[in-house]
């Protein structure tokens, strides 16, 4: 095990640990004051703080690898590298210059967000779940996950805070498949990782160890994971496993890097597989 991943596993550990403690002191007689508690959770986040300086290193230094559009048709950015990075707030994960997408066929098809009702939504009603997606150059597949629920929207501001403070935090202390989902992860070469995340269950179409042509489907955009609405969070990386990889800038061929809400048309791939 790596030094970046037994970090991470101990962070994960510590908030188990801080949860156990809350619940445990529920329970009268606690030997210490309660507040000790959350030295153990402030541990864990010195720590993920400590992981994120050395995600930092080397940050600025690679040069954006040029890659086909992962998707077709008309879609939005959200989280865009080109408007500030780490572009998710953090480096963990390999995060430093991930992407968001959203479907956006035409204007008002894909609900927008609401203070309080619906609660959330099907996700059938967002125009982008089930949309293709494609391989963005000739790679190997080395992760292929499919085990993960597409569940409802979070597009309501107690779904939102649902999300960042239960939900969220459930799936961290679960690890890093929890987080993204159902995913798929390329081997470009040259020490360079696609990560697909949030990817529909029952989609893949393609397995671990198989070869893929630039353009060939690989899923459709899902829901599954830590996700709001159904969207595809793309992102390259220097390694495979999101735990350990450091994030690698990119640029998609005739399209740049989108900035936030910039809608933008990905072409057909003119020799895409059949």
């Amino acid at each position: 095990m790596s030094a970046r991943k037994f970090a991470m596993t101990t962070f994960r550990l510590l908030q188990i640990a801080f949860v156990a403690l809350v619940i445990a002191s529920l329970w009268p007689g606690l030997p210490y004051p309660g507040w000790w508690n959350f030295l153990v959770l402030a541990a864990a986040y010195v720590l993920i703080a400590v992981v994120n300086r050395q995600s930092r290193k080397g940050i600025g230094t690679a040069h954006a690898r040029e890659v086909a559009p992962p998707v077709t048709g008309r879609w939005s950015a959200l989280n865009s590298p080109a408007d500030r990075t780490p572009s998710h707030g953090t480096h963990a994960y390999g995060q430093t210059y991930a992407i968001d997408i959203v479907a956006e066929p035409e204007p008002g098809a894909r609900p927008g967000f609401h203070a309080l009702w619906p609660l959330a939504r099907r996700n059938g009603d967002f125009p982008g779940f089930g949309a293709p997606l494609l391989a963005v150059a000739d790679a190997t597949v080395v992760r292929a996950v499919d085990e993960h629920r597409d569940h409802l929207s979070r597009t309501s501001l107690p779904g939102l805070i649902y999300l960042m403070l239960v939900e969220g935090s459930v799936r961290e202390m679960g690890g890093v498949g929890r987080i993204v989902g159902n995913h798929v992860v390329l081997d470009l070469g040259d020490g360079t990782f696609a990560l697909y995340a949030h990817l529909r269950r029952g989609s893949l179409t393609v397995a671990e160890g198989e070869k893929v042509r630039a353009g060939q489907p690989l899923a459709q955009c899902g829901n599954s994971g830590n996700s709001s609405e159904p969207h595809l969070h793309f992102q390259l990386m220097d390694g495979p496993d999101p735990d350990t990889a450091r994030g690698l800038p990119f640029t998609w061929r005739g399209l740049g890097v989108p900035r936030n809400r910039e809608i933008f048309d990905a072409p057909v791939p003119s020799s895409r597989p059949a």
